[in-house]
């Protein structure tokens, strides 16, 4: 009996290509099946259809939102740097503003929404100024829904849920305000919130450590879980890599947009009249730890933890507010729609 031949395609990748090329060799590993094949498969559909990442920034004026987003994706993204007018009054109230970009690097497209917060913080009475960003993060929630449950829904609902808040604490020193902690204790249940000590190049090192601790410690004792999130890690290796990420929130960084020559070195920095503050340095603040997390090591988790927890928990609510509506129009006992969804 002859030898079946193998087509070329089938070959394994250690050996041949994928794409019909000839084998390297005599040798053909015929236990090879290709399964593997679907994570290029994944990448390539990925590439195409490229990424989505919105991001929202909190604080008072004059704590650097705007020079910080411009640092961490290294070009002008923020509302101010495209919209920028002779001279920005502070709004009355909050406003909700956001612009989006489409950015490349190295193949991979990804449209960046940034959303800011004018007024926040800014006022002389702060109370409830949470509210007019609840009900933003909680209106693109619903949008979402709304083209969910649409008959004809598109093949790729458009998606502007905030996937990350980043929330600015001004450098003190001492411990976070009454402001700070309703925030975080609020918004926290419905989006992912990164802290981080704003224009940390202002404190000495000795408080900068002092103020990271109280800081944590206020969280804890506020019930305030901001990201990563302890309930959410999905297994022991997660859990040691986010449990080192725990220990450093909030993370103190210096933001700068200036480019200076530092020993032959082009970096970003500020300088000042003794020296240069290295933004991307460890050793003067933590700005590369929060773009990591943001970018390069946790992006696709924060966006799935949106999707899957803070979505999900606004779809259920909304859900079950539409079934009691109807069950009180038909008339059924709410005690009945008890039992039923038990």
């Amino acid at each position: 009996m002859s030898e079946a031949v193998v087509p070329d395609a089938l070959v394994s990748p250690a050996v041949g290509s994928m794409y019909g090329e000839k084998a390297g060799g005599p040798t053909v590993d015929f236990s090879y099946v290709g399964i593997d094949a679907i994570l290029e498969q994944m990448r390539r559909k990925a590439m195409k259809q490229g990424f989505e990442l919105n991001i929202m920034v909190v604080g008072q004026s004059g704590l650097g939102k705007s020079t910080l987003m411009n640092t961490l994706f290294k070009s002008k993204v923020s509302r101010k740097s495209v919209l920028a007018t002779a001279q920005e009054k502070i709004p009355k109230t909050i406003e909700i503003k956001s612009i989006s970009h489409d950015i490349e690097e190295k193949g991979v497209r990804m449209k960046l929404t940034v959303i800011d917060t004018p007024g926040f913080g800014d006022q002389i009475n702060n109370e409830n100024c949470w509210q007019p960003i609840m009900k933003f993060i909680n209106d693109q929630y619903e949008a979402y829904l709304q083209e969910e449950i649409n008959i004809n829904r598109k093949k790729r609902i458009p998606d502007s849920r905030v996937h990350c808040c980043i929330y600015f604490i001004p450098p003190t020193g001492h411990c976070l305000r009454p402001l700070d902690v309703e925030f975080m204790r609020r918004l926290s249940k419905v989006v992912n919130i990164v802290p981080v000590i704003a224009k940390a190049d202002t404190l000495t090192l000795e408080e900068r450590d002092f103020f990271k601790k109280k800081i944590r410690e206020e969280l804890r004792a506020n019930g305030i879980d901001v990201y990563p999130q302890k309930e959410f890690d999905e297994d022991a290796e997660d859990r040691m890599i986010n449990e080192k990420i725990r220990e450093m929130i909030p993370f103190a960084v210096v933001g700068s947009d200036q480019e200076y020559q530092v020993n032959g070195r082009r970096l970003l920095g500020r300088k000042t009249k003794w020296g240069t503050i290295e933004v991307e340095n460890i050793a003067h603040c933590e700005f590369a730890y929060l773009r990591d997390l943001l970018i390069r090591t946790h992006m696709q988790n924060i966006k799935d933890i949106t999707s899957s927890i803070h979505y999900e928990m606004y779809r259920v609510r909304r859900l079950n507010e539409n079934n009691t509506a109807v069950a009180h129009a038909n008339g059924i006992p709410e005690h009945h729609l008890a039992a039923h969804e038990m």
